[in-house]
């Protein structure tokens, strides 16, 4: 299951996106999380249904100085998890 999130509200500069690697890296998710242009972050998890019901709970949440005002998910086709490895953070934009 291959899934796309796009997080909404103050998640740049708290450390967001270091939460949801650890998060997804203790779930043994693949895929990436990074910070978009306006001011939200971005994040493509793979793994199965369990785990990333688990990380959109941790999502929800945020880390500590974070305040999450919005999670947008959208389901992506398997063929999207091709290439994906362990999870890691990228560029800024």
């Amino acid at each position: 299951m291959v899934l796309h999130f796009l997080v909404k509200g103050r998640v740049q500069g708290v450390g967001f996106r270091w939460f949801v690697h650890r998060e997804a890296s203790e779930l043994d998710l693949k895929g990436w999380v990074r910070n978009t242009e306006d001011g939200a972050v971005e994040i493509v998890a793979a793994g199965t249904e369990e785990n990333l019901s688990e990380l959109r709970a941790s999502l929800k949440r945020g880390p500590r100085g974070s305040r999450v005002d919005a999670v947008i998910e959208h389901a992506l086709v398997e063929k999207e998890a091709d290439g994906l490895n362990a999870f890691k953070i990228e560029g800024a934009w």
